[in-house]
């Protein structure tokens, strides 16, 4: 994981901005299981690693009625707008991060 966001940092040109997105919560896979999961909190440190902390956003969107809908299956579709607006930051369903490389770097 370190390596690919080092290389994403590398081919950015300086002033070049990444957006990635993580799943938070979802359902856990017996294969993956020992594998690297996200929060917002080890997204943050993970690219503050290989970025300037200053020019690191992260963020994520959820709500329990939110990850209980999809831990079901069920689509954006199936719930209204105002269920999904309602962000709860215990329930991170989608992790983004926003990322720029300084101008100085190279």
């Amino acid at each position: 994981m370190r390596a690919a966001i080092f290389n994403l940092y590398r081919i950015l040109k300086p002033g070049g901005i990444l957006l990635a997105t993580f799943p938070g919560i979802s359902q856990i896979s017996r294969y993956d299981m020992d594998r690297w999961r996200f929060t917002t909190l080890s997204a943050q440190k993970l690219f503050e690693e290989v970025f300037s902390p200053v020019n690191v956003t992260v963020a994520s969107y959820g709500n329990v009625l939110a990850a209980n809908a999809f831990l079901h299956g069920l689509a954006g579709e199936e719930l209204r707008p105002q269920e999904l607006d309602h962000q709860d930051p215990d329930y991170e369903l989608l992790i983004t991060v926003r990322a720029i490389k300084s101008k100085g770097d190279s």
